[in-house]
């Protein structure tokens, strides 16, 4: 055979497997269905920014998605942060610590929950991982009247540990985490650390948590969207405004614009503000958030 006929070949055999996209009609109904949710989760946040830029004499008076250009937006942002002397930054610095603290060590005991029950034989692990999914499937507004009771026993309702240490665990991300390192953990890896003299500390920081990474960056994000915008477990154990964070914070101005209706336009502007380090933080974490988690293993 030569090897004009066997390029011939190949380029027949390259046209006659290879699926012909271009013809395919795009799915009309599924489409739309995505369409309709993207617009029904994104309207409340465009409504957020156009009312931002509005004066208070403007914000009840016209109920338009077009922004107005009178300079009301900076107005308002001004407004709100000279609001009590620079309240809002304190209401800022306090969710940055319950979001970023929390979450980070709520990470951390997730990876090192779910790699143990995923990795290591022990009496009682099933048992312990249905409990766990038992946790998962319990509301949270569930448990704040009971966090709440065990907290005041120690005195601790009322300071930043009455919303740090609740947010700590979360089986979901236990959960998950264990999903992860049964997939992205070879056991051979981590036999052959054994046999190397490494031990189970060490083989979890250089061995297990790598292959884990993706995963993390998903329990991080989820974890911290979820403390960022919690509001009834703050809302419960805190009475001091100098504890706020944002959402207990905004909630106490707006309760306070039926008698100033003028701290609306200060709620809405804070609400806008509210969300920008979240888009931040997605936009900067989103090439990490994968769903390959094979793609920390064995590889040839």
């Amino acid at each position: 055979m030569t090897t004009g006929s066997v390029g011939t070949r190949a380029d027949h055999d390259r046209r006659h497997s290879a699926p012909v996209k271009s013809g395919q009609a795009i799915p009309l109904v599924p489409t739309a269905i995505l369409l309709v949710g993207a617009v029904y989760c994104l309207i409340p946040v465009l409504w957020v920014v156009v009312a931002s830029t509005k004066g208070p004499d403007e914000l009840f008076t016209t109920f338009t998605l077009a922004p107005s250009f009178t300079g009301g937006f900076w107005d308002n942002i001004t407004d709100l942060l000279a609001y009590r002397d620079g309240k809002f930054w304190r209401w800022v610095a306090n969710t940055v610590l319950y979001a970023g603290v929390g979450t980070v060590l709520s990470v951390v005991i997730s990876a090192l929950a779910g790699y143990s029950l995923a990795k290591f034989r022990f009496r009682g692990r099933e048992m312990v991982f249905r409990l766990i999914l038992a946790g998962v499937l319990i509301p949270q507004i569930t448990l704040a009247i009971p966090q709440y009771l065990l907290l005041s026993k120690v005195d601790l309702v009322g300071t930043y540990w009455s919303v740090l240490l609740p947010s700590l665990i979360s089986p979901f991300g236990i959960y998950l985490c264990r999903i992860f390192a049964t997939a992205a953990i070879p056991d051979d890896m981590l036999a052959a650390g054994r046999v190397d003299g490494a031990g189970e500390y060490r083989l979890f920081w250089h061995v297990g948590l790598p292959p884990m990474l993706p995963g993390l960056v998903t329990v991080f994000l989820l974890q911290f969207i979820a403390i960022w915008n919690n509001f009834l477990l703050p809302f419960i154990m805190l009475s001091d405004d100098d504890y706020y964070p944002l959402t207990v914070g905004l909630y106490a101005l707006l309760n306070q614009g039926t008698s100033q209706p003028v701290l609306y336009t200060l709620v809405v502007a804070g609400s806008l503000l509210s969300i920008v380090p979240l888009i931040v933080l997605f936009l900067l974490l989103q090439r990490y958030w994968r769903l390959d988690v094979l793609s920390g293993g064995l590889k040839a």
